[in-house]
C-alpha cells in the first residue's frame, strides 16, 4: 500500500521566503515537535518540520521549505502537487497584518499546531477533480469526513498498522492534521494554519481586534482568524488561532470526533 509520508509547503527560494520561514520559526518556538534546519551553517532557516508526536512512527509529517519553484505550492510525496490559483479579482481586500507583526504579538503563546490545510476554489477545481484528489489522498492516508457534511476532509497522522486497519486509539498528539477544503465561492487558493494558543477568546480579541482579526459564523467560540500580507500573488494565507481549552482534552483534540462521527474515506 502506498503511504502518504510527507506534506510539504514549498516557497520560492528568495529573501522574502527566508524571512517568512524565520518568522514561522519564532512563532512556533514553543512547539515541542517543531524542528528547524539550515542547508549551510550561519544561513537563515530553509526548512521547518512538524513531526507528529503520537503515535510512534505516525505519518505524514508536515514540512515548510524553500525550493526551486516559481510560486508557492503544496507537494505530497505520493506525487501530487497543489498550485496557487486566482481569478484576478481586482478589489480583493488586503490583509492588514504582516507576518512579523503576527509573530510579535503571538510570540511565546503558541503551544501546538492543530492542522495545516489548503482551501481550493471551485473556479480552479471541478467536482470531478475534487473527488479524484480526495480519493487519491484517502488511498494513501487515514482521511476522514467532516461530520456535519461540509467538504472539509481531514488527514490524521497514523501508524502503518492504522493505515491498513483504522484509528482506534484517541490521544492528544496526533497532529498536525491536514485539511482539504472545497469552496465554490473562494476566489483564490488559500493556505490555513490552525494553532493552539494559551490565550482566551478575550485576550485574542484584544491582540487582534477587527479588522486585524475576525471570526467565522458558528465557530466564534473556537478560534479567531488572522489573514496576513505576503508577496505571493494568487494565494491567501490565514492563521486560525484556537482559544485556550480549560477542560480537556476534547474529542476534537484527540481526533475521536472525526473518526467516529465523520467516518473514514476509503
Amino acid at each position: 500500500m502506498v503511504r502518504l509520508s510527507e506534506i510539504t509547503f514549498r516557497l520560492p527560494a528568495s529573501p522574502e521566503s527566508s524571512r517568512f520561514l524565520g518568522e514561522l520559526r519564532t512563532l512556533l518556538a514553543q512547539v515541542a515537535y517543531a524542528e528547524f534546519a539550515v542547508s549551510e551553517p550561519g544561513r537563515a532557516v530553509d526548512r521547518l518540520t512538524l513531526t507528529p508526536p503520537r503515535p510512534f512512527g505516525a505519518r505524514p509529517v508536515t514540512r515548510f521549505e524553500l525550493a526551486d519553484v516559481p510560486a508557492p505550492e503544496v507537494a505530497f510525496d505520493t506525487g501530487r502537487t497543489i498550485s496557487v490559483w486566482s481569478d484576478d479579482t481586482a478589489d480583493r481586500p488586503t490583509p492588514s497584518i504582516e507576518m512579523a507583526d503576527l509573530t510579535h504579538r503571538l510570540s511565546g503563546h503558541v503551544q501546538r499546531v492543530d492542522h495545516t490545510g489548503v482551501n481550493l476554489p471551485g473556479g480552479a477545481t471541478s467536482p470531478e477533480q475534487w473527488r479524484e484528489l480526495v480519493g487519491a489522498l484517502a488511498s494513501a492516508a487515514t482521511m476522514y469526513r467532516y461530520p456535519s457534511g461540509e467538504q472539509w476532509p481531514f488527514v490524521l497522522p497514523s501508524s502503518a498498522d492504522e493505515l491498513r486497519d483504522d484509528i482506534r486509539d484517541f490521544a492528544v498528539g496526533r497532529e498536525p492534521r491536514f485539511e482539504l477544503v472545497y469552496d465554490q465561492w473562494l476566489t483564490q487558493t488559500e493556505w490555513q494554519f490552525a494553532l493552539w494558543t494559551d490565550l482566551t477568546r478575550a485576550e485574542l480579541e484584544l491582540l487582534f481586534p477587527e479588522p486585524d482579526g475576525i471570526t467565522f459564523p458558528d465557530l466564534e467560540e473556537i478560534f479567531r482568524v488572522v489573514a496576513i500580507r505576503h508577496p505571493w500573488p494568487g494565494l491567501g494565507i490565514r492563521f486560525d488561532l484556537c482559544y485556550r481549552i480549560e477542560d480537556g482534552p476534547s474529542d476534537w483534540e484527540t481526533g475521536e470526533w472525526l473518526v467516529t462521527e465523520g467516518g473514514r474515506i476509503r
